[in-house]
């Protein structure tokens, strides 16, 4: 199937980018014929640009068109930042690749869609939280900035930075913390302690 081809395309550029994404390894991988990937895809540059974009369409269609329908802003607040946080996904290697491979022409779109889409999202949160536009705007930079460091520190330390396991007792405070200093002076705020799991409650 023409989505097998992309999953395993995506884990193949995890570990290793671009030039690891090979026509050959993957047939041994899934154990199928070349043929089989011929039948989907007319060359390689057109599975490297599936992967990327099937990646793209789980966060923007997945997460942030999922949560835009979330009524309470504190809540989108609380349930974006705990998706990025604190699930499973969060800690996902294919993000720290593609962002190696940031000047690659195929992947760089890609990229720059995604990081339009999540600072979109973002700052109309924080918009609808009561802050004037300039400030929701850098407490969106400051939200995104802290996610794309902790997914690098999870993804290379992941030892040193007990509190980045997502089912780690570190987790519920450190939600707690990051959605209260995040929405300090906020008029629409009300950032009482809740549990991790709350918010994907919230979220589905």
């Amino acid at each position: 199937m023409k989505a097998d081809w992309v999953q395993a395309a995506l884990d193949a550029r995890a570990p290793g980018g671009v030039a690891a994404v090979r026509v050959d390894v993957l047939t041994k991988r899934l154990g199928i014929t070349r043929g089989s990937f011929y039948w989907h895809f007319a060359d390689r540059d057109a599975l490297l640009t599936a992967a990327p974009e099937e990646w793209e369409q789980s966060i923007i269609t997945g997460i942030i068109e999922r949560l835009e329908n979330v009524p309470s802003p504190v809540e989108r607040l609380r349930a974006i930042l705990g998706i990025a946080y604190f699930t499973p996904e969060s800690g996902n290697r294919v993000e720290p690749a593609l962002a190696t491979d940031a000047d690659h022409p195929i992947i760089a779109p890609v990229l720059r869609r995604v990081t339009a889409a999540r600072l979109r999202f973002l700052t109309e949160l924080f918009t609808d939280l009561g802050l004037d536009p300039a400030t929701a705007r850098q407490r969106a930079l400051y939200s995104y900035s802290a996610f794309l460091g902790w997914l690098q520190l999870r993804y290379t330390m992941p030892d040193l930075v007990p509190e980045a396991r997502y089912e780690g007792p570190q987790a519920g405070p450190f939600l707690d913390d990051l959605v209260r200093m995040l929405a300090i002076g906020a008029p629409g705020a009300d950032t009482g302690a809740s549990n991790p799991r709350d918010q994907d409650a919230s979220a589905d």
